[in-house]
């Protein structure tokens, strides 16, 4: 049997909404990485009667409590305070903490205060956790009459994720039976929504307990982690495969990538660069949100020369040199505007392909068209392709969905092209 976790966030600053509890999210979605179960989340004031209150259920529950926050200089801190007076042991100084935060201080010229020293304070007898980008020191320390660990981190995200990262998981790893290692691997799928996808994978869902399958929302599109328990990584791997396999038959046309942190717009650019292709873009209701995506990827430079943000009608009719005739005719957003960008960009900056998206993005009708009506035309060499989308949602939310949907589709054109 795993260990059972519960996260607890100390601070009333969160309590009173002033900041989101971010660390919660990062803390679980690591400890399932390691095979570690989270069962509970809480958060609580800065209060000592409160926090040993919140400690004396958790422990009862949970044999591994996580609490983040509360390690600073000032009287309201009391995290370790508390954790100490509830196993009967002493704060002690830990030096190398001392020391490092003695030189934070004579570095920038400022006395240290008393109260600085307090941080450099530790549970008696636990294991120090280096803080690189801060100057509170994490820790863990067990209650070896219930087998309970705490484990306490600073609350800054920008101290605790590192700390994580560096020092605590392969710690809490250490703990776990050697046995088992834990695997996963993430599907991204995209143009399916979150719960269509949930309802249509149900019954895997429900016979799922080794590998398991966990959704995960993303920004307009959504990832499936699959995670197997197993002696070997291969021994995981052969298990996770077949649930990999049945995915792809029941939904091979949304599936963009396999891997932790793959974007659309990452696998358009390596699929365009193992090609030695390239594309280009015009865009209006995007304005310049699309070429943005692409650029965004290191190298893309290889695959991409630029394109044109041709948000009038006379920059489309003057810099792309879209007959005017043609746009009073059809309107700017219409599946002929749209080809015609696409044919004009592509031979404006010599690409192998383009895409062209012009549409209403709100928050009025333009031209007697809805919010929301985008038009994207993808010219692949001579070939030219369009659609017609109705996207819901804010300015933004159109915009997203406009570039996603423009990259995801010229994906998929290139891979069906082989």
């Amino acid at each position: 049997m795993g260990m059972k976790a519960e996260i607890i966030a100390v601070g009333t600053e969160l309590l009173l909404g002033q900041i989101a509890n971010t660390n919660a999210q990062f803390l679980s979605q690591k400890l399932s990485e390691v095979g570690i179960d989270v069962f509970y989340h809480s958060a609580v004031g800065d209060n000592r009667n409160r926090i040993r209150e919140v400690l004396q259920w958790a422990r009862q529950r949970s044999d591994l409590l996580i609490l983040t926050g509360g390690l600073g200089p000032t009287e309201d801190d009391l995290t370790k305070d508390v954790v100490a007076e509830m196993l009967g042991r002493p704060l002690v100084e830990h030096p190398p903490s001392l020391e490092k935060i003695a030189t934070f201080f004579s570095q920038r010229g400022v006395a240290m205060t008393e109260n600085n020293r307090k941080q450099a304070l530790v549970v008696d007898g636990s294991h120090v956790f280096e803080n690189r980008f801060g100057l509170a020191p994490g820790m863990a320390v067990q209650d070896p009459g219930r087998n309970v660990w705490y484990v306490l981190l600073p609350g800054p995200p920008k101290e605790m994720k590192p700390m994580v990262e560096m020092f605590v998981l392969p710690f809490l790893t250490s703990l776990l039976p050697s046995t088992q290692i834990i695997h996963s691997k993430v599907l991204h799928f995209y143009g399916i929504g979150e719960s269509m996808l949930e309802d249509q994978i149900t019954d895997l869902i429900r016979r799922q307990n080794n590998p398991t399958i966990a959704p995960l929302a993303g920004e307009r599109e959504v990832k499936l982690r699959l995670t197997a328990k197993a002696a070997s990584r291969q021994e995981a791997e052969r298990l996770i495969q077949p649930l990999v396999d049945e995915l792809y038959r029941r939904f091979g046309k949304y599936i963009y990538a396999e891997g932790e942190n793959a974007r659309l717009e990452q696998v358009l650019v390596d699929e365009l660069r193992r090609r030695g292709e390239t594309v280009t873009v015009a865009e209006s209701c995007t304005g310049g949100r699309l070429s943005g995506t692409l650029t965004s990827v290191a190298g893309s430079s290889d695959v991409f020369p630029g394109g044109v943000v041709s948000y009038s009608l006379a920059t489309k009719r003057d810099v792309l040199g879209i007959p005017q005739s043609l746009l009073e005719q059809y309107g700017t957003v219409s599946r002929q505007t749209a080809e015609a960008m696409a044919e004009h960009v592509q031979r404006l900056c010599r690409t192998t392909h383009s895409m062209a998206v012009t549409g209403v993005a709100g928050p009025n009708e333009l031209e007697g068209k809805p919010v929301g009506l985008v038009w994207i035309a993808w010219r692949l060499g001579g070939k030219t392709h369009a659609r017609e989308y109705r996207f819901a949602g804010d300015r933004r939310a159109i915009q997203v969905l406009a570039v996603k949907t423009a990259m995801f589709k010229l994906i998929q054109l290139l891979r069906e092209k082989g």
